[in-house]
């Protein structure tokens, strides 16, 4: 099994050179016909995932008719940044949170000795082969609500703001992607791992508030942990400043910074599950 898991990981370019774009898209179709096979529960689960970000967007309606600014971030600013937020949050809940939420099971059950054996990625065996359809109705939710607050905005966004916009929209998904995919690889080690989980969901909750509330002598050690440690912060609030906050001299450096912690989380992560693999038994050892 050690022999599998080194050539599954890249140390030895296997013989056999799978075509990525269609193995996603055949687990893309697989994952729909699955959902259309319980329409009920694709139902329930799309109806839920909307009327959650309705209720997060109802909130903030409330808040802003006490006041006119929060952090600095007037209304439709804000609405960005909460676009942003969702849509980010919608991608990952799609593509990767159900995949990493299995992980330990893979491992118990002996699955992952199958997905080792396939001459593919075990990366992006494991990280993609289910997709949550009903999340993605939370990413139209999120471009409907960008687009009304794109439209009231008093300043239209720069070109250069929308070109880069879904390019950092990019960066944050894979930041959380990096984290995810690093914390579900400790299972190898720790078996069942909710604990792990939880911690995803409590240090991600930094990245869904502007990084001007973090400030005092609470919030200045949260502000940098959270961006140049675990890089959580960098996910929301640099696209949304792109289009939401004038290109000035505070939002570039910490856009050529997003280029960085991406890189280093992405390393970070694959180091991380690849020392997992080498580390894995097979479940009948």
């Amino acid at each position: 099994m050690s022999d599998v898991v080194t050539s599954t990981i890249g140390d030895h370019a296997p013989a056999f050179r799978p075509s990525y774009t269609k193995v996603f898209l055949a687990f893309a179709r697989n994952s729909l016909v699955r959902d259309m096979t319980f329409r009920s529960n694709f139902i329930i689960e799309s109806i839920t995932s909307l009327s959650w970000m309705a209720m997060n967007l109802a909130y903030y309606i409330l808040i802003y008719q006490f006041t006119v600014s929060i952090a600095g971030w007037s209304k439709m600013e804000y609405f960005l940044f909460l676009a942003t937020t969702l849509f980010v949050n919608a991608i990952v809940q799609a593509l990767f949170m159900p995949n990493c939420e299995e992980f330990s099971e893979l491992i118990r059950t002996g699955g992952l000795d199958f997905a080792l054996l396939k001459p593919i990625d075990t990366q992006f065996l494991v990280s993609l082969h289910k997709i949550n359809w009903s999340s993605l109705w939370g990413a139209l939710f999120a471009a409907g609500l960008m687009g009304y607050a794109l439209w009231y905005l008093p300043e239209t966004p720069s070109p250069v703001a929308f070109l880069l916009y879904p390019f950092y929209l990019a960066c944050g998904v894979a930041i959380m992607y990096s984290l995810m995919i690093a914390l579900a690889a400790t299972s190898v080690w720790l078996g069942r791992n909710q604990t792990l989980y939880d911690f995803w969901f409590y240090i991600t909750n930094f990245s869904r508030y502007p990084l001007e509330i973090y400030s005092g002598a609470v919030g200045d050690p949260i502000r940098v942990l959270f961006t140049f440690i675990i890089p959580v912060l960098i996910v929301v609030n640099v696209p949304a400043r792109l289009l939401a906050k004038p290109l000035d001299g505070q939002n570039w450096p910490l856009a050529v910074f997003a280029l960085f912690a991406t890189a280093a989380s992405l390393w970070l992560s694959r180091l991380v599950f690849t020392k997992a693999m080498r580390s894995y038994r097979s479940a009948s050892s």
